[in-house]
């Protein structure tokens, strides 16, 4: 049943059918058609009850949590194999993926992070077919040429699953402190080595970096030493505490680890995350901490007198420090100001009570404040797309700086006086770094540009608006290939995120070109719960407060069906991580409204996961089963506890790996389970689980070209994209 039901859609549209097929067309694609895959991998049932709040929840698969158990391990293989022999067995699969090697294998190389440090340039470079960035320094942007490699994680292992984390330049550029870790684990090991030549010096620090609170190094004055952020040691915590109670200790170059000393962060919380920054005079530290994942921050600041004064506590919105050159500490506040408004404190004196407002809250949203000798910048963002903004170091305008429409700067780095280089890029166009000249207001390309074997020259992006169940207006960013039907017979992906203030900005993505060369529309959706329109904007997607996030999105899909660009059974959804949890949420609320699911590293089982290590550090954004009315709301979307039996689900492809974490897999695997013993559609309910990555941060690049044509090929195959052109299906007129 299931062979002919599917030849009888693809018949049916390349036909030029009348108006009323359309619904007929949607009324087929409704239908179960179980005859038409294998039966998954079973899974056995062994009930668990827990109370919450007086709420009996039960639980038919907490067995899967235990990743040591071999009849998980064996039950993770058995759906490996089950979406492999689906996968691989896709027509589309294996063209999809030599098209997607010849885009993400040979563009040109791509620089990232750049840190500049007593005339040198530093920067991790993604240089493909490499599987790995490698760290390289450089004596300009405008010579590339000159890039000598400090460490190429590639030649450490065969596999490419070594990855840096992050890096750190000494003052004087001397030396460089790089995090390691492997398969995507993000459990890094601290390393030193010399500029020059690339040798490794025998100081090694283990647990620096974990993803729980991340990891921070900040050099001394003469180089000898830094500071770094340390995880518990040996027996100094028990079990369950050892990712968590981040602290700050010393270490001297050329001494054991176990001799470093502690500096600061007995009293930080258990879910600290501590980022480091040394003044370019070397005289000061400068410690912000976030109190988990939620926004609040706390900053200290460490002096020539050797001791650390705080600045500011979480509940006074300070969001972000920077320590300028002119003897003051500049902050970025939130309090009664949900823009943002910057302030200034002396560096001898830091106290908030007597901080000087410089630049006052507007429309645009300050995401960064940048001071450099005579001047401050401030990163924007409207809505989504970047503004940059110059004032003089009393707060007075001078310009924004001249950066192509709808497009993203996302990171500003200052090379001296009060120039710049910074990193632009669009949906259309690919990262490259300009110099900006503040006496011309002029932003010069340098050489640091990416180019890609893909043009999209042929794309526009619209941005619309989309009405929320609330009103609110919710931004909607279109990208289709110019003179596009808007006849609703499109297939379309709609991505979503919506959570921690993060936003959602325009970037350039080289694989979306086997889309838009189907015919495909490709969408993202500002969401609220991110940070694109402030802290108002996140704060009413977040916490109690995060359906609204899930009505957005709602709103955003109902958009491109009445706009015609689209309809249900030609729409997919796409998200990771947190927009996993959108994912969830959306296939279990609304199924009607989409054909097909793609959610990476998603977390779904809500009552369970703030008792992972990273999951705790998610209290502060999400809420606690302790809170009844943060259970309530927990409770009311947590997608693993909302699938119903022998409904009409979308097909569903669930991405994890084996070493996430930030995102326990066991939220994949029981939501796979589930799902695939509910869903009465018949649509394929898929799990793949890499065993070489975890949350996606360090994935070996022929990791993400395998996980690239596995989603397109999925979409290709359920949204009825065959290798003819995209047909036409004409909707009723409107009403």
């Amino acid at each position: 049943m299931g062979t002919i039901f599917a030849a009888t859609v693809r018949l049916l549209l390349n036909w030029r059918p009348r108006p009323l097929l359309n619904a007929l067309l949607s009324l087929l694609v409704a239908l179960p058609v179980a005859a038409a895959l294998p039966a998954p991998p079973e899974t056995p049932r062994r009930p668990v009850t827990d109370e919450y709040q007086g709420v009996r929840v039960e639980d038919n698969y907490r067995w899967l949590e235990d990743s040591s158990d071999p009849a998980v391990r064996a039950w993770s293989d058995a759906q490996n194999r089950y979406a492999r022999t689906f996968l691989d067995g896709l027509p589309e699969r294996q063209k999809l993926y030599k098209r997607l090697q010849e885009l993400l294998s040979t563009p040109s190389p791509d620089y990232r992070n750049l840190e500049y440090k007593d005339g040198k340039l530093f920067a991790l470079l993604t240089q493909p077919p490499k599987e790995q960035p490698l760290l390289i320094a450089l004596t300009s942007a405008d010579a590339p040429a000159t890039a000598r490699s400090i460490i190429d994680p590639n030649t450490l292992n065969t596999g490419g699953t070594t990855a840096i984390d992050f890096f750190v330049p000494s003052r004087d550029g001397r030396l460089v402190a790089v995090s390691l870790s492997q398969n995507g684990s993000e459990d890094g090991t601290l390393h030193v080595y010399e500029t020059e030549t690339g040798k490794e010096l025998p100081d090694r620090i283990p647990r620096a970096q974990y993803p729980t609170g991340g990891g921070s190094v900040a050099w001394n004055s003469d180089s000898t030493g830094f500071w770094y952020t340390r995880y518990p040691q040996g027996d100094e915590r028990p079990k369950e505490d050892v990712n968590f109670y981040q602290q700050i200790y010393f270490h001297k170059l050329g001494t054991p680890a176990s001799a470093d000393t502690y500096a600061l962060g007995k009293a930080f919380p258990r879910i600290a995350e501590t980022a480091l920054t040394t003044s370019d005079d070397g005289r000061y530290v400068l410690a912000s901490v976030a109190n988990g994942d939620g926004g609040e921050f706390a900053h200290y600041l460490l002096g020539p007198s050797g001791d650390w004064q705080q600045v500011s506590r979480f509940e006074e919105q300070v969001v972000q420090a920077a320590i300028g050159r002119d003897g003051g500490l500049w902050l970025l506040s939130h309090k009664d100001a949900p823009t943002g408004r910057v302030l200034r404190v002396p560096l001898d004196k830091p106290q908030l009570a007597g901080a000087q407002a410089v630049i006052p809250a507007s429309e645009a949203v300050i995401e960064r404040v940048v001071p450099t000798a005579g001047r401050l910048y401030t990163l924007d963002l409207l809505g989504g797309p970047s503004q940059v903004r110059t004032f003089d170091l009393s707060g007075k305008f001078i310009a924004k700086l001249p950066l192509p429409p709808v497009s993203a700067v996302d990171q500003v780095v200052p090379t001296g006086g009060d120039e710049l280089l910074l990193r632009n890029q669009s949906f259309t166009r690919p990262p490259a770094w300009y110099r900006y000249r503040p006496q011309t207001n002029l932003l010069v390309r340098t050489a640091l540009v990416k180019t890609s074997p893909a043009s999209f020259n042929d794309i526009e992006v619209v941005r619309e608006f989309a009405t929320s169940k609330d009103g609110t207006k919710v931004p909607v960013n279109i990208l289709r290939r110019k003179g596009t039907p808007l006849d609703g017979n499109n297939p379309a992906i709609l991505y979503g995120y919506g959570g921690y203030a993060i936003s959602l900005r325009p970037n350039f993505d080289a694989s979306r070109r086997v889309w838009f060369d189907r015919g495909g529309i490709y969408v993202v959706a500002n969401l609220r719960g991110g940070g694109e329109y402030g802290e108002e904007w996140h704060q009413a997607g977040n916490l109690t407060r995060k359906q609204n996030v899930f009505d957005d999105f709602y709103a955003a899909a109902r958009y491109l069906v009445t706009s015609r660009y689209t309809q249900p059974f030609r729409l997919a959804i796409r998200g990771g991580s947190n927009g996993g949890l959108l994912m969830g949420a959306a296939l279990t609320q609304h199924p009607e409204l989409f054909r097909a699911v793609i959610s990476s590293v998603g977390i779904y089982d809500m009552l369970r996961v703030e008792r992972d290590p990273n999951g705790a550090f998610n209290v502060t954004e999400f809420g606690s089963v302790k809170d009844p009315e943060q259970f309530k709301a927990l409770y009311a979307y947590s997608p693993y506890h909302h699938v119903v039996d022998s409904s009409a689900y979308p097909a569903a492809l669930f991405l994890t790996g084996d070493n996430d974490g930030r995102v326990n897999p066991a939220n994949s695997r029981k939501m796979t389970a589930r799902l695939q013993a509910a869903s009465g559609s018949g649509y394929p309910v898929l799990l793949r689980t890499s065993a070489s990555s975890g949350h996606g941060q360090g994935t070996a690049l022929s990791e993400q070209i395998a996980q690239q044509a596995d989603i397109y090929a999925f979409l290709f195959d359920q949204l009825y994209i065959t290798p003819k052109p995209v047909p036409i299906v004409r909707p009723p007129a409107k009403p």
